[in-house]
């Protein structure tokens, strides 16, 4: 799939389910939940924009609006709203008007809708790839693994030993590093260490690679205090939302 789509609607819409099936032929994931926070919450990560389809529970949803209006805030999660006057009028008690991507007063072509979110998922693709990931791992193989999957969202770039990481933070500053703990001559808490003793490199963001996931293992990593760490055992997709979800974390924290 080319990306993701939050669908917020209460019960099984015509235009609801025209919309899914419109986005799936553009090769498009959209996932549908109830307007409760609880459904809409685990679903955040990962996608590119939101569509919230008014309806009756608009007036006792100031929990849910609220909430959404916090993901828009910066233009993290672009929200496209679809219902009757009377209904966007009562969403924009709570979330502002400069604060929705697109909003559609029914009667509306859901086409339209398809159209601007299609744009929205193509635009955050490119943002995605703006964000520079530095790979550094003495395995060449997972090395290459890895690159193919974060390839897909994110500018990356990969060095086989610390030394050559090291040499090229000196030229550029990635958005993150992901830093194999075990290597050879210059393993990753050394590398870690470097990098955070020089001013220009000092706050990059560092998460730790490890092929250990025993207690005394991942407690001597965190030890260290990376940002984090990865088991090298997880699949491609539990990575990548591991990755996802931190960019999507470090951006609230920096707001």
């Amino acid at each position: 799939m080319a990306g993701k789509v939050l669908l917020i609607n209460h019960g099984s819409a015509l235009m609801a389910n025209t919309l899914v099936s419109i986005l799936k032929d553009s090769g498009i994931e959209t996932v549908r939940v109830e307007p409760d926070i609880n459904r809409v919450s685990p679903e955040i990560n990962g996608t590119d924009a939101i569509v919230l389809f008014a309806g009756d529970y608009v007036y006792d949803a100031s929990a849910l609006f609220v909430y959404l209006k916090d993901l828009c805030f910066g233009e993290n999660k672009p929200l496209c709203v679809m219902g009757y006057e009377t209904e966007l009028d009562q969403i924009e008690t709570i979330i502002p008007k400069d604060m929705i991507s697109h909003e559609f007063p029914r009667p509306v072509d859901v086409k339209s809708i398809s159209s601007a979110l299609r744009e929205l998922v193509s635009s955050g693709e490119t943002r995605r790839r703006e964000r520079h990931i530095l790979l550094v791992d003495d395995d060449t193989l997972f090395l290459q693994a890895m690159q193919n999957w974060l390839g897909i969202r994110y500018n990356v770039s990969a060095t086989k030993s610390g030394m050559q990481a090291i040499t090229y933070i000196a030229a550029h500053k990635p958005d993150l590093i992901l830093l194999d703990y075990d290597m050879p001559i210059t393993p990753g808490p050394q590398v870690l260490e470097m990098i955070r003793s020089e001013p220009n490199s000092a706050n990059i963001p560092i998460i730790f690679l490890t092929g250990r996931n025993d207690r005394e293992s991942v407690e001597r990593v965190m030890q260290l205090r990376p940002d984090g760490y990865l088991l090298k055992s997880m699949s491609k997709e539990n990575i990548l939302c591991s990755v996802d979800k931190f960019f999507e974390t470090k951006k609230w924290e920096n707001l």
